[in-house]
């Protein structure tokens, strides 16, 4: 029998744990046909988005009457998003807050109708992942982030609607990763 040498061994078990981890790694991206963009989605938002440290599952309870199957859940009072996926342990996959125009959305169920992935919001300021998902006489109502944060909001003009629903950059992420077209949006009070 030929004896190994220790730089043989070491090789070989770096190798095996090479091989784990990339079989991890491939069972965690999830299931193909989201929406793909850079993840960096809190509580794995979707099936393509992985964890970041943004969004979490914590915070007030996803409401009984928010409906079923794959969707957005806005609660308008509260200012909370809830996205829900009834394949995942647990179905609330990211929970967060957000800030409101100045025009809340009735409540009601929406479907997700147009994305960008960047422009001018009604405040003309930059902003990124818009979901939109109504429109109400002249207001269209959807998600979005801010591209500057920081970046101090401009003078309203007097009268000015705005439908525009901001997340966190990192929560606008997760939310652009769970819903593409077609996804329910439910507006609850």
């Amino acid at each position: 029998m030929a004896k190994l040498g220790p730089g043989v061994v070491v090789g070989g078990l770096t190798a095996g744990a090479l091989a784990v981890v990339g079989v991890l790694a491939f069972q965690a991206s999830g299931a193909p046909g989201r929406a793909a963009a850079a993840p960096s989605a809190p509580a794995s938002a979707s099936a393509s988005a992985s964890p970041s440290p943004s969004a979490t599952v914590a915070g007030p309870a996803l409401p009984a009457e928010s409906g079923t199957g794959l969707r957005v859940v806005y609660a308008v009072k509260d200012h909370q998003v809830w996205l829900v996926d009834p394949k995942k342990t647990p179905q609330v996959v990211a929970a967060f807050k957000v800030s409101p125009g100045s025009v809340d959305p009735a409540v009601g169920t929406y479907t997700v109708y147009g994305r960008t992935a960047s422009g001018t919001g009604t405040d003309q300021r930059p902003i990124e992942h818009v979901v939109r998902f109504a429109k109400q006489g002249e207001t269209v109502f959807g998600f979005s982030a801010l591209v500057d944060e920081k970046a101090p909001a401009p003078s309203a003009a007097a009268g000015l609607k705005t439908g525009g629903i901001r997340a966190s950059r990192a929560d606008g992420q997760t939310l652009w990763d769970f819903a593409p077209t077609g996804t329910r949006v439910v507006v609850l009070p």
